[in-house]
């Protein structure tokens, strides 16, 4: 910069110093921390958005997780459960993967765990370990029970996916199941149970006392 230009610059900001001479500056508030979800808004959420998906959605402390499912299955013929299911159905058909398609297709209902439940976007993720069974038993019956777990609900995708990496290093399939099955035609006429079950109950192990939603 020549000197000149330098004795031009001293110049005008000096006048500036000069204008602000006794003018109060204030100081921009630090920005708010950001708000870090607790862990019942996120399992509320959760819940919100499973509804959202025409799922029913049933919020039940530990014990009454049986009558719960009792009260998902009524009416339906024949359930269909995985090995290392963490309730006792009565009456279930404990699949040893030796059912066919078209056996399946004649039991109507089935019971699984889940492996995560993402509170975003409503969504359910099974990794087919224990207590969720092979893939087959969750597309062919048209009612699908799900439990899942409180402490098994994350915020978003990304979580998600840190929990679920050591299922994929291990070569498990992963389904991720928003609501019941459902599909549209080219006039987006909504028709559901064509890739999976018509119906989807969550029951929700909840660590706090059951809300209303239902």
């Amino acid at each position: 910069m020549s000197e000149p230009a330098r004795d031009a610059r001293a110049e005008v900001l000096g006048r500036v110093d000069a204008a602000l001479a006794g003018v109060p500056r204030e100081t921009a508030a630090p920005p708010p921390a950001p708000r870090r979800a607790s862990p019942a808004d996120v399992v509320a959420l959760f819940a919100e958005r499973v509804a959202d998906y025409r799922a029913t959605v049933v919020r039940v402390a530990p014990a009454d997780v049986g009558p719960a499912v009792a009260e998902a299955l009524a009416g339906t013929a024949g359930v269909v459960v995985p090995e290392g299911l963490s309730v006792d159905v009565p009456g279930g058909i404990v699949d040893d993967g030796a059912l066919t398609a078209a056996e399946l297709d004649r039991i109507e209902a089935v019971v699984t765990d889940a492996a995560v439940g993402i509170a975003e976007t409503g969504t359910i993720v099974l990794d087919h370990g224990a207590g969720q069974g092979r893939r087959a038993i969750t597309l062919v019956p048209d009612v699908h029970v799900c439990l899942v777990r409180a402490d098994q609900v994350v915020t978003d995708v990304p979580d998600a996916v840190t929990l679920l990496a050591p299922s994929v290093r291990a070569g498990r399939p992963l389904t991720w199941i928003s609501g019941p099955s459902a599909t549209s035609d080219i006039e987006l006429s909504r028709v559901e149970g064509v890739h999976g079950p018509r119906r989807l109950t969550v029951v929700l192990i909840d660590f706090m006392p059951p809300s209303p939603l239902r």
